[in-house]
């Protein structure tokens, strides 16, 4: 994951790419600028992608006239004529992203201004077990969301679906990318995920894990944009991290780093879902929170007996007490470990768990991880709660199609028609 605005045009491609390639190079680049620092000038333009100001009144000319970009006011320049500003016109395109999670499927419409135009909640009873079910609620989702806004599919530049698992990316095959997905804790093994969804749509399918998606969404737009280092983590059924070293999303051989919530902070410690004793996951995850406060609070449900837990605790119930402190201690632990492996310099607490519980654990995290870990690199860490909201993997989720579309500079996939739909 580079650094969102930074995307210029690769030593590769002045060496000896087409000019086509060094076009969509160009386009990328001025895009990319627009889409997260606009609105700009084509002089700033030049300025920050490095461009000759011809090779950028010609991106911007095409830009223009393809309608990705669109003139938003002018502003004064010492002087001299005023500057015509540039803005990525939201209403050009729309995403979909998708978080798959083990309560519920959420499958929501935004413009490429990152608005929400339209979600749909669809319960799961079995934790997500039943991938066809799984499935079957992703498309219906899809077509509800469509159906509602009156939008065509020619308009949506793919689909992007955050899931609990690791994803395997394989090789494309005649119906789409090969994407599996495997998920221990719900009894997914190796499924086809990107099959079983392409039997339902055609629309472009982009799949990684939540915890990833979420991180990708906090790093453009919410508490860890700017920072080279970081760390996002996602509290909710599960626990999962998502490392971004030097900007980029650290992934590991087989695309599964980042599985932070299976961490052992306990030598034989309580069962996790995962099959193993002393996960982190075990002691601070939603389900383990709700199971261990008590029946009442599971037969409520996770995030109604989380909500309860919380309550408790601030009414003063001392086995509620004991447990978020317990909780945050852990915590602490789990996020000094972090400090101490990849030494970030911002650790980023997101999911709808780490949200609820965040304000009251908080104090207690940051006085764990500070216990635990190394004196230096704690020195240079900070820890701060997620702004992007509770349904922050959606957004995420929608930024997989985004990315793939800035990066080909604003070009349609094929078959598509991009059309304005603000009017």
């Amino acid at each position: 994951m580079m650094e969102p605005g930074h995307k210029g045009v690769s030593a590769a491609g002045r060496a000896g790419n087409t000019v086509r390639d060094l076009r969509r190079g160009s386009r990328s680049a001025v895009l990319r600028r627009l889409y997260f620092d606009g609105p700009l000038s084509r002089q700033e333009l030049g300025s920050l992608t490095g461009l000759s100001a011809g090779s950028v009144s010609n991106v911007t000319g095409e830009l223009l006239a393809d309608g990705l970009v669109e003139e938003c006011g002018s502003v004064g320049s010492d002087g001299g004529r005023p500057r015509t500003m540039l803005r990525v016109a939201p209403g050009r395109a729309r995403l979909v992203g998708v978080d798959v999670g083990e309560t519920q499927v959420r499958v929501a419409l935004f413009d490429l201004a990152r608005t929400e135009l339209a979600a749909a909640d669809q319960p799961l009873s079995d934790r997500g077990r039943d991938v066809g079910r799984v499935a079957e609620l992703i498309l219906a989702g899809l077509a509800d969301v469509l159906d509602r806004t009156g939008t065509a599919a020619e308009q949506v530049l793919g689909v992007g679906i955050g899931v609990p698992g690791i994803v395997e990316q394989g090789a494309p095959g005649t119906d789409g990318p090969h994407v599996v997905v495997h998920s221990q804790t719900l009894g997914w093994d190796a499924v086809p995920l990107g099959r079983l969804l392409r039997a339902g749509t055609d629309l472009p399918l982009f799949v990684d894990n939540g915890a990833k998606t979420l991180g990708q969404a906090e790093m453009w737009f919410g508490a860890g944009r700017g920072a080279r280092h970081a760390v996002v983590a996602l509290l909710g059924s599960g626990v999962g991290a998502c490392v971004i070293a030097d900007g980029a999303r650290f992934r590991g051989a087989t695309s599964s780093a980042g599985e932070w919530g299976h961490t052992k902070v306990h030598v034989g410690g309580r069962r996790c879902r995962c099959g193993a004793r002393g996960c982190l996951e075990a002691y601070v995850g939603a389900g383990a929170l709700v199971e261990r406060w008590g029946t009442v609070a599971s037969c409520r449900g996770e995030k109604s007996g989380l909500a309860a837990l919380l309550a408790a605790a601030e009414a003063g119930d001392p086995g509620a007490v004991g447990l978020l402190d317990e909780a945050a201690e852990y915590l602490g632990a789990g996020i000094a470990d972090l400090v101490n492996l990849f030494n970030p310099e911002r650790i980023v607490i997101g999911g709808w768990a780490g949200l609820l519980l965040g304000p009251r654990l908080l104090p207690g995290i940051r006085a764990a991880a500070g216990e635990y870990a190394l004196r230096f690199p704690w020195e240079h860490t900070l820890i701060v709660l997620g702004t992007l909201g509770p349904e922050a993997v959606t957004l995420g989720a929608a930024t997989l199609p985004l990315s793939d579309f800035l990066d080909s500079g604003g070009q349609a996939r094929a078959g598509a028609q991009l059309t304005d739909t603000t009017a």
